[in-house]
């Protein structure tokens, strides 16, 4: 019997439940019929044209996103908004759209969770505790052997997927380095955090200038002047942070529904094409 759409986001539902999800957040499924058959599903991070032609191109009945398209107010979706325009392809393609983003965060191989286990963290806790157990913002852990910031950072580079700006950091490059905190896509909400400020170093996306550079200062200023008590801070790409969490994605949902073909969009869907260095 093929799968029906109903069905597929029952699937989704099971791994990654919506009642979960931040209050803010808009998961769940945004578009397509019920009855609607499965049998090719395209994941990726973003919602955008290169996605979307892509899912269309290669006959995807889904396209399932981290990003939902309509996480924030929208009071049209006429084509001559890119959103409109986007969903209406996939209308007129039969091609359904789910999203599947904090309730996919916060689980225990979600998408921090994923970069911590790249990166061979023990011990792995979330930052802040969800309601069920193992679940929660965030992961801090320890490598099983110190290394020092400049590695740690050239490592990452290796790990995620290449884009225009690269790995950011702010600290000494041999600055050694045993704790790790951590939070896929932007986690400056958490640089106050006991655990994030008991790290060596924090890793997450979006880094704005105030808060990056409070910290960075608080830290200083805990150190007296032996040096910094608080963590280095490492800041890369969002998109590159969480696509390392579709595999994981595609792979459980391929144990559920092994009559499903998956396939993890390779574009990258960074906003950045490239920097210039002063």
């Amino acid at each position: 019997m093929p799968t029906t759409l109903t069905e597929f986001n029952a699937a989704v539902e099971r791994l990654w439940p919506t009642a979960f999800a931040e209050a803010w957040d808009a998961p769940g499924l945004l578009s397509g019929a019920p009855d609607d058959e499965v049998s090719r599903v395209l994941l990726a991070v973003d919602a955008v044209s290169a996605t979307v032609d892509q899912a269309v191109g290669t006959g995807a009945d889904v396209l399932l996103v981290h990003h939902p398209l309509l996480l924030r107010g929208v009071t049209s979706v006429a084509e001559t908004t890119y959103k409109g325009a986007l969903l209406a392809k996939l209308i007129r393609s039969r091609c359904a759209l789910i999203a599947s983003h904090t309730n996919a965060d916060i689980v225990d191989d979600g998408t921090s969770s994923v970069l911590a286990g790249r990166l061979g963290l023990l011990d792995q806790q979330p930052i802040e505790a969800g309601v069920r157990p193992g679940t929660g913002i965030g992961r801090v852990g320890r490598l099983a052997e110190p290394t020092t910031l400049g590695r740690l950072a050239l490592e990452l580079g290796e790990i995620l997927p290449a884009t225009g700006t690269g790995v950011r950091v702010s600290g000494e490059f041999e600055q050694p380095v045993s704790t790790v905190a951590l939070c896929g896509g932007a986690g400056d909400s958490l640089l106050a955090h006991p655990l994030v400020r008991g790290a060596d170093v924090y890793i997450t996306s979006d880094l704005r200038h105030h808060p990056a550079s409070e910290s960075r200062e608080q830290s200083l200023l805990g150190g007296g002047s032996g040096g910094v008590a608080g963590p280095a801070l490492v800041d890369v790409s969002h998109w590159a942070s969480e696509w390392l969490w579709l595999e994981t994605a595609a792979a459980q949902l391929a144990e559920a529904l092994p009559e499903v073909e998956f396939v993890v969009s390779d574009l990258r869907t960074d906003p950045w094409d490239f920097v210039i260095t002063q």
